[in-house]
């Protein structure tokens, strides 16, 4: 019932702009499937969906490895300029000094960027743990960070 549940939860996203667990529950209960807000937000985590802007601007559930559209990295690159102070590596590990209460911000640029090299990140006020594949990867992500902020 899961696997099958989940296989309509995938065609479902791709067939409607659903930006909401309740919009998605209500579809799948008009379907039969009897299921609950935990119910839907378990299977969100398990399916990997996030929130997309997709190609018309509308945001939506959608898979992680869909593309960010090109005009809103330009948002994420001025949240960048505008917000990062200073980047220090720790080995694998970089450690982003953000504007106070911006970390977030930053780190949901940095993710929405899907700059190769981070495999994620975890941001407290204005200070952003950035987790690379390896410490020479961390070098050029550094360096790629920097680049968008030229």
């Amino acid at each position: 019932m899961k696997l099958e549940r989940h296989n309509r939860i995938m065609e479902l996203i791709n067939e409607n702009v659903i930006d909401t667990q309740e919009e998605l529950a209500s579809l799948l209960g008009k379907e039969g499937y009897n299921v609950t807000q935990a119910t839907i937000s378990r299977d969100i985590k398990s399916l990997g969906l996030v929130k997309i802007t997709d190609k018309d601007g509308n945001i939506r559930y959608g898979v992680k490895d869909e593309e960010v559209d090109v005009k809103f990295n330009d948002r994420y690159e001025r949240v960048l300029k505008e917000a990062l102070l200073n980047i220090s590596i720790a080995q694998n590990l970089l450690v982003i000094k953000t504007v106070s209460g911006m970390a977030m911000g930053v780190a949901a640029a940095l993710d929405a960027l899907r700059i190769e090299g981070i495999i994620g990140s975890i941001a407290g006020d204005d200070t952003i743990f950035c987790a690379c594949s390896s410490e020479a990867s961390s070098n050029s992500v550094k360096e790629k960070i920097y680049e968008l902020l030229d």
